[in-house]
């Protein structure tokens, strides 16, 4: 390990990121307030520790030089792709399915482990074949290298975190240098494609029965882009339900929001999930517009300071590191806020920082760790 300066730890990223998660506790503590299953699952002192954890990877990943994740890349993603794979052989034959290793004191989702691993493959695959990004053979071969981890997040079923991991090549890619003609050439075969699949979709979203258990996409997931898509006349039960409580009380909170702890639609629980997929319409309905801009302002000024890192980074191995992690923030933000404006159909993507989960927020943390390896690894001359 070669000696490192702390002078150029990027402690503006690593405060807005503290920040985030302190306020992600107050709100998970509001959410499940009066709850007495979920207080009895010490949610919050869970969150905490889980805080506590990410900080120390923090530290040590931004201490360990991030090309050494370059020279073990293969390695990582072989122990990745087994891992999911024997997740889902075991999960199919147990449970007919899982997302989750059982250790005793933590359930490990090794999908939120493959975001990051896909972003430092990918980051070294396109770094060492920069100069042949022109060619379309080695832009298959990094779809190829994305679909070896996703197929198997996609068969658990996952098809939102398999879609995270497309939308990360696609950015990585793009930061790399595709050219743009190959660019609209992907548009429009993505819509050609769209066009002539229209029919088969259709009867699929009017009839989700017919697709059966087996598929790679279920009936449930089908259901929720229904409830995205029409209005249902029972909107008691299940997604619609969900939704429909979401708009509820984010309407409820109004501009500044009705003050912390004091929401009736979240202290009487009729919005569910609230403190994982819905943690949004919690903020709205507490704090109103006025909070969860601000909210929403501080994770943007988190995603800023990764492109800046990215901007003033040493090579393009660790720029595209740093734009890869700022990818997977404002995917995973854009997706969970667009779900509770119901601008998007549900999904299980958390709002990150703010949102309950161990795994979720680990792997978070350490991809800001990651860039902070690549910060205090920056270029010698700096101008700011």
């Amino acid at each position: 390990m070669q000696r490192i300066s702390w002078k150029h730890f990027d402690f503006w990223l690593l405060s807005g990121v503290i920040l985030l998660i302190i306020f992600g506790v107050v709100m998970i503590r509001s959410a499940i307030a009066g709850n007495i299953e979920l207080l009895e699952l010490n949610l919050v002192q869970r969150q905490i520790i889980f805080a506590i954890i990410g900080l120390v990877v923090v530290f040590l990943t931004t201490w360990i030089d991030y090309h050494l994740w370059a020279s073990i890349n293969r390695t990582l993603y072989l122990v990745v792709g087994g891992a999911l794979a024997v997740l889902y052989i075991v999960g199919a034959a147990l449970y007919g399915s899982a997302r989750w290793f059982d250790v005793g004191f933590i359930l490990i989702q090794p999908s939120e482990i493959a975001k990051i691993v896909i972003i430092l493959v990918l980051a070294h695959f396109f770094t060492r074949n920069q100069h042949r990004i022109h060619q379309p053979v080695w832009i298959v071969r990094s779809f190829l290298l994305t679909l070896g981890i996703a197929i198997w997040i996609l068969l658990q079923p996952d098809l939102s975190t398999s879609i995270v991991l497309f939308v990360l090549w696609f950015a990585l890619l793009w930061a790399a240098g595709l050219p743009v003609r190959y660019v609209l050439i992907t548009a429009g075969t993505a819509l050609a494609v769209l066009l002539i699949s229209v029919p088969l979709v259709f009867n699929i979203i009017i009839n989700p029965d017919s697709l059966g258990e087996e598929g790679l996409i279920k009936p449930y997931q089908v259901q929720r882009v229904r409830n995205f898509l029409f209005t249902e006349e029972d909107a008691r039960y299940g997604e619609a339900y969900n939704v429909e409580q979401a708009l509820t009380t984010i309407g409820s909170g109004g501009l500044f929001g009705q003050g912390y702890g004091q929401n009736p639609q979240v202290q009487n629980r009729f919005l569910k999930v609230r403190q994982t997929d819905f943690i949004y319409a919690v903020m709205a309905g507490e704090f109103g517009f006025v909070g969860t801009t601000l909210a929403i302002a501080l994770l943007l000024f988190v995603i800023w300071r990764c492109l800046r890192v990215a901007r003033q980074a040493r090579d393009t191995y660790g720029a595209l590191i740093a734009v890869g992690v700022a990818t997977l923030l404002a995917f995973h933000a854009m997706v969970n806020v667009g779900m509770n404006l119901k601008l998007l159909p549900v999904t299980g993507l958390p709002l990150p920082f703010i949102s309950y989960g161990g795994s979720s927020l680990l792997s978070m943390m350490l991809g800001i760790g990651l860039v902070e390896s690549v910060a205090i690894r920056r270029k010698q001359l700096d101008f700011e």
